[in-house]
């Protein structure tokens, strides 16, 4: 896959005529809100278009960043912690908001009119083509196709709703089954599929804590146990079982260019936070469980993978760690950052790894910078400092 083009230097005319959009979270509705929020949607002079854009949320908005010189091309302003993914298209972002999901168009800048409303917006999944959307506090899942996020309508999709909100996920196969996450707001015990007429065909409450999804070659899913992970591939569950009796598998990476997941692991259930130093490798093929010992932690903003399948870990010593996931062996070690904590607060900034064709982007919230590495020679490619410290880090896809 080719590393993002240049993107066309944005001028100083064009920044002077843009206006920020000044966003704010769910309130109590008075008219003044109401009237601040169409005045900030109206129309108004759009700047140069960012080819490959990152966007990078802070305490108080977001940053669109050219996705070659990290060199930020406009700033958003936007109340409340709020949370970003892929839309899965070249163009928008996915920005969890305290109403729920909005729909940004990075390319251009602006939020579209696109939104899917309610409490506590959670994962957004994309896999075979499809978008899915679940919403914690309403238990809806919604699933679209990204390339038809064009406009301010929203796209035809097929949409579900859980039994009971609970925090959890979903994922649409190939073959239009639909996988979710089965729970209430006090306990989460599994999973069930559902053909494409929302129709259930097979479930699973052998998995406590459900937390997490991730695909694999030949579409093989995982979600994560308290015990190891629940596999669901060609029909069938399976069960993988933890080394230990709490072995928790709550976060993980795939990769279509390999038949072996990346997970975290954790073993001390009565913690307050785990800095695990252990991750896990789940062969879909065999059913079978690895765990790598890197000598550092790292934090669920720390795992991705690279354009062959590696298996990336970012570790609390500062250091990107390249894994054969078939071998578990550390092929690499890149010095990227400054050794780092994790803090207590999920919420609160940590260095965050975020993964797009040959190059791995990092931040550095202690230092207000951001890093593009070249994943395969190891070498730095920029880095830039930005006005304010950045929490979570993600961008649009690249190489349709």
């Amino acid at each position: 896959m080719k590393k993002p083009a240049r993107t066309r230097a944005v001028t100083a005319t064009a920044l002077a005529l843009a206006v920020s959009a000044v966003l704010t979270a769910c309130g109590g509705g008075d008219a003044d809100s109401a009237d601040t929020k169409a005045a900030n949607d109206s129309p108004s002079p759009g700047p140069v278009a960012v080819k490959d854009p990152l966007v990078a949320t802070f305490d108080g908005g977001l940053y669109v960043l050219d996705g070659e010189s990290l060199k930020p091309a406009r700033t958003i302003e936007l109340a409340g912690f709020n949370r970003v993914n892929p839309a899965g298209d070249a163009s928008h972002v996915i920005v969890s908001t305290d109403s729920g999901f909005r729909v940004f168009n990075a390319a251009e800048q602006t939020f579209t009119g696109v939104e899917y409303k309610g409490a506590k917006p959670g994962h957004v999944v994309r896999h075979a083509g499809r978008t899915v959307l679940f919403t914690d506090g309403t238990g809806e899942v919604n699933v679209f196709d990204p390339e038809s996020l064009s406009g301010d309508k929203k796209p035809r999709g097929r949409t579900y709703t859980s039994a009971e909100p609970h925090h959890g996920v979903a994922i649409e196969l190939g073959n239009g089954e639909l996988l979710t996450t089965l729970g209430t707001e006090e306990q989460r015990t599994g999973a069930l599929v559902l053909d494409e007429n929302n129709k259930e065909i097979k479930r699973n409450e052998n998995c406590p804590g459900v937390h997490g999804e991730a695909a694999a070659k030949d579409e093989a899913v995982a979600v994560g146990c308290e015990d190891g992970v629940l596999l669901y591939k060609d029909g069938t569950f399976t069960k993988v079982d933890a080394p230990d009796d709490y072995g928790r598998i709550g976060n993980q990476a795939g990769s279509e260019a390999s038949p072996v997941l990346l997970g975290d692991y954790k073993t001390d259930p009565d913690a307050e936070l785990e800095r695990p130093t252990r991750i896990s490798l789940i062969d879909t093929r065999t059913a079978k469980l690895r765990l790598v010992d890197l000598g550092t932690s790292y934090s669920f903003r720390s795992l991705g993978r690279g354009p062959h399948g590696e298996a990336l870990v970012l570790g609390t010593n500062g250091t990107l760690h390249v894994i054969d996931p078939e071998t578990g062996k550390v092929e690499k070690k890149i010095p990227v950052v400054g050794e780092w904590q994790e803090p207590l607060d999920w919420q609160q900034p940590r260095p965050t790894l975020f993964v797009r064709d040959h190059t791995a982007y990092v931040s550095e919230p202690g230092k207000r910078k951001l890093h593009a590495v070249d994943i395969e020679s190891g070498e730095k490619l920029t880095s830039v400092t930005l006005p304010k410290s950045t929490n979570e880090l993600s961008g649009v896809i690249t190489g349709h």
